[in-house]
């Protein structure tokens, strides 16, 4: 790899950081901002919503912007709105205004989101791309601690807000001085006009396996989300945990998936792709049974082994998109799949929480044990329809 593609990854992967930093500083801060905003605590949701929902927006329009713009100014551009809205999390005072400028956050993560992905998918190798996601775990897991860092010293959750805006403001400045280091023209190499993106979404869903991949990305994210959010529950109601430890071991899911993917990385130049996510699928399968038997002592490896399983799918697939569809629609169709991703985030934690104070937690395993399974079926049926 040359210096100028090398320099350019690196930039790429502080935006990924980037975009971890803001995904997880709402959690940690709502016990302080909803007493602040004087809202109900389940206000959370709603934010929560329009974020994703302006995500689900930005990624299926993410191809038509790119190919009209480049990636190199719709991501600039995209990092510049996110900080903007981040900086005026940190002045608002009233829900409403939170609510509104949920709009532009979400908005401009699902460009960032979309045309990266695709960008690593064409340019760089396999283990790049997990290493991405990589980063974005590495920024998902700062998030917090700065705004822990803040609220442990007794300032507000603006304060942490508005560093984290800073951040973005700084990583806008690296992304406008690196814009000579991209490749010109539009996503892809051998399609500068993107004539990919001529199609209609209905039209693309024609091509073969493009239904299998949404069902594929929907399920996964389903698995993580749903995991992610309820899985300390599951502990506590139904092993009778602590919730200290219950909280201790979602971070060790996390951690999972973090190192699962830098270690996925290397693996990457000696398995393929889709070696690495049947190896992921078999590996939460395995993580779900482990669970299954009430023993404190296999808590903790059960919940590391959802958390590898987890890790090489996401990235893994994604690389796979200008090969199982062509470069020509590859961002076109990295749009839908990033928009499925985002609505199986956003619509199934809450179902499955909703589910669960009708049946209890205990079903949290069967739950995500059908979604794996079906998860599987439409692997196989894509990796089917490309060869």
């Amino acid at each position: 790899m040359n210096v100028k593609r090398g320099l350019l990854l690196v930039v790429i992967y502080l935006a990924f950081v980037s975009l971890g930093l803001p995904d997880s500083l709402l959690g940690p801060a709502w016990p302080t901002m909803y007493v602040d905003l004087e809202v109900p605590v389940h206000f959370a949701g709603i934010i929560s919503m329009i974020v994703a929902g302006g995500t689900v927006v930005s990624s299926l329009l993410s191809a038509r912007l790119i190919n009209r713009f480049g990636v190199a100014s719709i991501t600039t551009l995209s990092v510049l709105i996110t900080a903007l809205a981040l900086l005026g999390y940190s002045l608002s005072q009233h829900f409403s205004y939170l609510c509104l400028l949920a709009v532009p956050l979400g908005l401009g993560a699902g460009c960032v989101d979309a045309g990266l992905n695709n960008y690593v998918a064409l340019h760089y190798r396999a283990r790049h791309m997990n290493w991405l996601h990589s980063f974005w775990g590495v920024g998902a897991a700062t998030g917090p601690m700065i705004m822990a860092a803040y609220l442990s010293a007794g300032e507000a959750w603006t304060s942490g807000y508005r560093t984290v805006g800073w951040i973005q403001i700084a990583l806008f400045a690296v992304l406008l001085a690196s814009t000579p280091l991209w490749i010109r023209g539009a996503a892809t190499s051998d399609n500068p006009r993107g004539e990919g993106e001529r199609r209609s979404f209905y039209q693309l869903l024609k091509i073969k396996g493009v239904k299998q991949a949404l069902i594929v990305f929907f399920c996964y994210c389903t698995i993580e989300a749903t995991f992610g959010l309820w899985g300390a529950s599951f502990l506590v109601f139904t092993r009778g945990v602590e919730p200290e430890d219950a909280a201790r071991l979602i971070s060790v899911y996390f951690v999972g998936i973090t190192a699962g993917r830098f270690a996925s990385g290397f693996l990457s130049d000696r398995l393929s792709n889709k070696r690495l996510v049947y190896i992921g699928e078999g590996l939460i399968g395995l993580g779900l049974l482990v669970l299954l038997l009430p023993v404190k002592a296999l808590f903790l490896p059960g919940f590391l082994l959802v958390g590898l399983g987890c890790a090489p799918i996401f990235p893994s697939l994604l690389h796979d998109t200008p090969r199982n569809f062509g470069e020509k629609h590859s961002q076109a169709i990295m749009g839908m799949q990033m928009a499925s991703a985002y609505i199986g985030i956003t619509v199934m934690p809450l179902l499955f929480g909703k589910l669960a104070s009708y049946t209890g937690y205990a079903t949290l395993l069967g739950f995500l044990g059908a979604m794996l399974a079906l998860k599987i079926a439409m692997t196989w049926s894509l990796i089917r329809k490309v060869a």
